[in-house]
């Protein structure tokens, strides 16, 4: 609708360029924002105020003027000029009931666009080392992720989802020192234990399954064990694979799936890094000092250079996720963004000026980034903080046999990722009104409901009659309804663009919300055909667009419950 606005406004300033009552060289950049009082209108526009220097007159009076040249068009009912010279625009009744027909027209595909034209875009999330089961932040990271790449598949993206595993270095020594410890009998509690080792339970299973000769099949990797509790490279090759394989499960019972796993590891054996830092050095933008090599961040507006190369001959951890992003960038991607926690804010300025230096053609401020805050969870009141099995922490497979997949997802998606979250194991199982996915759900249900009871009553729902009874959808909470389902498109295009699934998760609270207020103020099964037509395909329209948004989301639309 916004749309159709706008063009009725660059139609009327076509009209007034040529009274020459606006210079012929007029290029206006038409906004078009929903009002947030019913009152002022649907929509309104700031027009007026932002031409009226260029026209030479009050705002007030350039509103009126475009007022008076707008075309006649059936989707307005008024306007309204009002303050310094909004433009204030009214919906016509029957302009808001078209989306009904638009909505059962175009089915699941209603709210999808084409705006990504095909072009590629690459979306990293999740991306934990492979020591340990995953926690609810990388949950957090999984949901979110995920919705982003559906979001923008839904608006014509070619998208591709990565997982990117941090299968070297230090954390990776400590994982298998730990596992080779469980492997000679000690314990978490012996005095041998390794200092930075693994203490969950699940490193005396991954032991378990190295000793008894287990193989393990995870992705690309197909390891058998060794059983030699004195072969350490033999255990970390296992133990890795072991976690991956885990991770993995515990991933698809999430309703996540990636299209690559790509292995820090790859990035040294093919030589990419070593490459990565010969080209730094070769475009002058490295220097020794103090026996380490250093790359001047600050050219490109880091606040101080930083260490690419220390002193022992290691890399930081910074100078292989350059590399990794300079794959990125020679595999096509036009776009790439990385949902990760927060607590990898200080790389966002690193990698982009790494980048930068390899004066490869990469845009400034490419890659994109969505940093997500650490989730509480709480229950009876009491935050949870230790599952046994992790060993310090609420691993996301505890959350989902807690309190199921669909809960999890919404919950960890439903808040946006800058923002803290309170994960409320209590809420997520209560069938009550104040959990939104069950609100949500429960508004599919009712009207898969309502059309079960039409059928055992015998009856039928003609679509095309329906549709021709649309002007009977003539009450307060109607008109809401309709609305509402207006704005969907809306809602999921710059939700796409902007990376906020939970966008979505709201207006999906905010539909629910006006379906069960008009469902509990006026039946649908009535008497009247004409009325009952009408409000059944309103309904269906309703049941569509929550499909729709929660399939987004990664959420089931369940028919009962």
């Amino acid at each position: 609708m916004k749309e159709k606005i706008s063009q009725l406004i660059e139609q009327a300033l076509a009209v007034l360029v040529e009274q020459q009552q606006l210079p012929a060289d007029t290029t206006p950049r038409i906004q078009i924002d929903r009002t947030k009082d019913k009152s002022h209108g649907d929509l309104a526009s700031n027009i007026a105020l932002t031409l009226a220097k260029a026209a030479g007159m009050k705002p007030r009076d350039l509103a009126t003027l475009i007022c008076e040249a707008l075309p006649v068009s059936d989707i307005l009912d008024r306007t309204e000029i009002a303050g310094p010279g909004f433009i204030n625009f009214f919906l016509s009744q029957g302009s808001s009931r078209a989306v009904v027909r638009q909505v059962l027209e175009q089915g699941e595909a209603f709210g999808r666009n084409n705006t990504g034209e095909g072009r590629r875009v690459q979306v990293e999330f999740v991306s934990a080392n492979p020591t340990g089961p995953l926690h609810v932040g990388h949950g957090r990271g999984a949901a979110v992720g995920d919705s982003i790449c559906r979001l923008l598949a839904a608006t014509g993206w070619d998208v591709a989802s990565e997982f990117y595993y941090n299968d070297a270095g230090a954390q990776i020594d400590n994982l298998a020192r730990s596992v080779q410890a469980r492997c000679q009998g000690l314990s978490p509690e012996s005095p041998e234990w390794p200092e930075d080792g693994y203490r969950g339970d699940y490193i005396a299973d991954v032991a378990k399954a190295y000793l008894a000769g287990e193989t393990v099949d995870a992705a690309d990797k197909h390891v058998t064990s060794a059983t030699d509790p004195a072969d350490t490279e033999a255990i970390r090759q296992f133990a890795v694979a072991y976690l991956r394989r885990e991770q993995d499960l515990d991933l698809k019972a999430f309703a996540v799936n990636f299209d690559l796993y790509f292995l820090e590891s790859s990035l040294y054996e093919s030589g990419a890094v070593e490459e990565t830092v010969a080209r730094l050095i070769d475009q002058g933008h490295t220097y020794e000092d103090g026996g380490a090599l250093w790359l001047r961040t600050t050219d490109f507006g880091d606040d101080k250079d930083r260490v690419m190369r220390k002193t022992d001959g290691g890399y930081t951890y910074f100078l292989p996720d350059v590399a990794y992003h300079l794959n990125k960038w020679q595999r096509g991607f036009e776009r790439v963004i990385n949902e990760q926690g927060a607590d990898h804010h200080s790389t966002v300025t690193r990698v982009r000026a790494g980048l930068q230096a390899l004066d490869k053609g990469i845009p400034a401020g490419w890659p994109d980034y969505v940093l997500h805050q650490m989730v509480t969870v709480m229950r009876d009141g009491e935050e949870v903080k230790i599952s046994k099995r992790a060993g310090s922490y609420v691993t996301l497979h505890d959350l989902i046999d807690e309190v199921g997949r669909d809960a999890t997802r919404y919950f960890l998606v439903a808040r946006g990722p800058s923002s803290q979250l309170t994960f409320d194991i209590d809420l997520a199982l209560s069938q009550s009104n104040d959990n939104p996915v069950y609100y949500i759900q429960y508004a599919h249900a009712r009207v898969c409901s309502i059309m079960r009871k039409l059928a055992e009553e015998g009856g039928s729902w003609d679509r095309e009659a329906a549709l021709a009874d649309l002007d009977q959808l003539q009450e307060e909470h109607e008109t809401a309804l309709l609305r509402r389902l207006d704005r969907y498109p809306e809602v999921v295009a710059n939700a796409a663009r902007d990376s906020e699934p939970h966008t979505v998760a709201n207006y999906l609270k905010d539909l629910a919300g006006d379906f069960h207020a008009w469902y509990n103020a006026h039946k649908t099964l009535v008497e009247d055909t004409q009325v009952r037509n009408a409000r059944l395909a309103l309904s269906e329209a309703v049941r569509q667009v929550i499909a729709n948004g929660l399939d987004l989301l990664g959420v089931s639309a369940p028919e009962s419950m």
